[in-house]
């Protein structure tokens, strides 16, 4: 799955991934009518979030006010300076990121522009590492065995261009299936422990129109008793929550039965297994756009308040309930991949953890000034903190990220953007438990 994770927020002239208004085009806003046209860039660029592996597009470039500087002119010139160092290196994964239908006999990485240092495959449920040699010139990665059928993998390959420069790609895809049977690609999985807001996930590989059927036969239990209903965003992706954040400590079994049962004229299911993971501490961050602070609540008291750099005027960042649903110690963000003009293209995004699948990261910010985490909004609508290049030292951003866990929620207030789509990432938390219960087949 080649993954673009885009989306530098630069404080001083930043990914996201689902089209928020943040995900707008640069460039000044001629009132009502370019905000519509922004708001529709980017609601292309929304895609649901296949299974724990998501989507990696992203975008948070900035061009605001930083250091000083003119808003626009300061930050594009961040921006256009973080471009220009930039690694030369380009890493290309064949499996797209979030495919259903991967190949299992043709995944491999290349690279231009570089050699590849290292690249690493995991059967995504297990963890276990699939075998795999790097090239005598360093420039292309293949598995060293051929992939098993309608199986998630993970995929992390990193390399560095003449400079040393580092670029990372991400990728998280699902092997194909048989044409006459459907599977389920879920996060989370076995045995994790996840934040309060982690949702059960499923994303089909096939269009389902016996959802009664196919939802009865997933059992979503919690050992805190909550009751747990599923709700259907279209016809491939079906996702379980309780009414409430799970219970800090408490334990998520998931049984899937679907082994023979009928999705739809002329599919049956081929699963049949049990999975549980584990609900961690309880941590709720808000971050407050007028105060350009998140205040880090662990286990209801408050444990931290740290700077943050979010979107600026013309490209907000969305409101709403975020699930963190991935993190990346390093990722590449390209502005190109969700409807910017190249703006930017940071291929060492350090501490970066997606909220959207269209795009919205929080992440650490190394390129833009100092000043601006606290008080100004320079991001194409991403949520930037202080970091330092290649992740060292002792940063908001590092910090952040070393104390969140995947299902952690961060509450974005006081944007001047729309709420969050419920599906646009794990965000189902955006809609009431009527609206939820609605969405439900059985």
């Amino acid at each position: 799955m080649e993954q673009l994770v885009t989306s530098p927020d630069n404080p001083a002239p930043a990914w996201s991934r689902t089209p928020h208004q943040p995900l707008h085009s640069a460039g000044q806003p001629a009132a009502g009518a370019s905000r519509r046209a922004r708001r529709a860039r980017r609601t292309l660029a929304v895609t649901s979030l296949i299974a724990a592996g998501a989507l990696a597009l992203s975008a948070c470039g900035g061009d605001a006010e930083a250091g000083g500087h003119d808003a626009k002119n300061g930050q594009a010139g961040a921006d256009a300076a973080a471009k220009k160092d930039a690694s030369e290196a380009k890493i290309k994964v064949s499996s797209k990121d979030g495919a259903t239908d991967a190949s299992i006999n043709d995944t491999g990485v290349t690279v231009t522009g570089g050699k590849l240092t290292d690249v690493k495959l995991t059967v995504a449920d297990s963890g276990a590492p699939v075998e795999g040699a790097i090239s005598a010139d360093k420039t292309s990665w293949k598995p060293g065995v051929q992939l098993e059928r309608g199986t998630k993998y993970k995929l992390v390959a990193n390399a560095k261009d003449a400079k040393g420069r580092a670029a990372t790609e991400n990728a998280t895809f699902t092997t194909v299936s048989s044409a006459n049977s459907f599977i389920g690609s879920y996060t989370p999985d076995n045995g994790k422990t996840v934040g309060v807001g982690m949702p059960v996930s499923f994303n089909f590989d096939k269009v389902i129109t016996n959802k009664k059927d196919v939802q009865s036969h997933i059992k979503v239990t919690s050992s805190s008793g909550q009751q747990v209903v599923g709700h259907w965003f279209g016809a491939q992706r079906l996702d379980f929550r309780p009414q409430d954040y799970w219970k800090a400590g408490s334990k998520i079994t998931m049984k899937i039965d679907l082994d023979g049962v009928k999705g739809g004229e002329g599919i049956t299911g081929v699963q049949s297994k049990t999975v549980s993971f584990t609900i961690g501490r309880s941590q709720v961050s808000t971050v407050d756009m007028n105060t350009q602070t998140m205040t880090v609540k662990r286990d209801g008291q408050t444990y931290k308040s740290i700077p943050i750099s979010g979107g600026s005027p013309d490209h907000p960042t969305y409101n709403g309930q975020m699930v963190i649903s991935e993190k990346f110690e390093q990722t590449r963000m390209d502005g190109s991949t969700v409807g910017f003009g190249g703006e930017y293209d940071i291929k060492d995004v350090p501490h970066a953890m997606r909220l959207s699948s269209s795009g919205t990261f929080i992440h650490g910010n190394y390129w833009g000034a100092s000043s601006v985490f606290g008080n100004t909004g320079t991001s194409h609508g991403c949520v930037g903190l202080r970091d330092q290049k290649g992740g060292g030292g002792d940063t908001p951003g590092k910090w952040f990220f070393n104390e969140s866990l995947v299902g952690d929620v961060v509450i974005v207030k006081n944007s001047h953007d729309q709420t969050v789509k419920p599906d646009n990432g794990l965000n189902g938390w955006n809609l009431s438990w009527s609206e939820w219960q609605q969405g439900s087949a059985v």
